[in-house]
């Protein structure tokens, strides 16, 4: 069987890998054990998973879930190929994101599976956005919100919304001056929740209620607004906008850049205010 593996990105407690399976129906699965907990969303094909769990047929759009320790294994028996976004996560980090959701009773998995459903259809097309986009930086993230919706789903406990604290509003009142002061440097969830004493679920879940976007996707929208500006404002070359804004390649930056403008940065720029007098159209 025919099995590749690529780790994506990694942190405290977590890695994502992107894996591309290639058997088809005359293939024989083989036993496999999961070495911690993992999601993994199904991107493209259809298999089935068995496990201690129980057995279902994975389809784009499922997780597939996993305990520490549980053997498994996967076979295509109708169809080949399958290509899955493979978060896994270590018991403490389990611990720390469960603690954090009301109602949870059980920390391991008790199903294998969780089909496909509207709620977590967004979080998988960011999850697969940010690996076709190579945005490394948007899965720190993405753990823990998949993490979050995995074991709330698992538990059968419904979504929560509640009013932030006003601890909570200084806490991310806080988080936003810094990424302000510092938007071209490398920021993660980690270290703003470390800075104002909270989880990094628990920050995460505080950031979204309180400004109604994710932190990652704050920075994202400070550092684009900030080249904008730039463009309109000087005649420096796009790459060096781009690069002291704080993104690591000028076409992340660019793809970037047309979908919340609405423009390549080339055209943006084309498009400011008519020339003064010293200056020539």
């Amino acid at each position: 069987m025919t099995v590749t593996a690529s780790i994506l990105a990694s942190g405290p407690g977590w890695q994502v890998s992107d894996i591309v399976c290639a058997a088809g129906v005359g293939d024989r699965p083989f036993e496999e054990q999961h070495r911690s907990f993992c999601v993994a969303a199904v991107t493209h094909g259809t298999f089935r998973y068995r496990a201690s769990l129980g057995t279902a047929i994975m389809a784009p759009g499922a997780l597939l879930l996993g305990n520490p320790g549980t053997c498994f294994e996967c076979g295509h028996d109708h169809s080949a190929g399958d290509r899955c976004l493979s978060f896994h996560f270590s018991p403490s980090y389990i611990e720390a994101v469960a603690a954090e959701l009301p109602g949870v009773s059980r920390l391991g998995f008790g199903t294998p599976r969780l089909p496909p459903v509207a709620a977590l259809a967004p979080l998988l097309a960011d999850a697969e956005a940010a690996r076709d986009d190579g945005d490394i930086g948007a899965f720190e993230e993405l753990g823990l919100r998949l993490s979050g919706a995995a074991v709330s789903i698992a538990n059968h406990e419904p979504k929560r919304d509640r009013a932030p604290s006003t601890r909570d509003e200084k806490r991310v009142s806080e988080a936003l001056r810094r990424i302000e002061a510092d938007a071209d440097q490398t920021i993660s969830i980690d270290g703003l929740a470390s800075e104002t004493a909270t989880s990094p679920y628990h920050f995460l879940r505080s950031f979204r209620t309180v400004t109604g976007m994710t932190p990652y996707q704050y920075l994202l929208r400070t550092r684009l607004q900030r080249a904008a500006v730039r463009l309109r404002t000087s005649d420096e070359p796009v790459a060096s906008i781009a690069f002291d804004a704080g993104f690591g390649d000028l076409s992340t930056f660019n793809r970037r850049f047309r979908r919340i403008m609405g423009a390549t940065p080339s055209d943006y720029r084309r498009r400011k205010a008519p020339a003064g007098p010293d200056r020539k159209p």
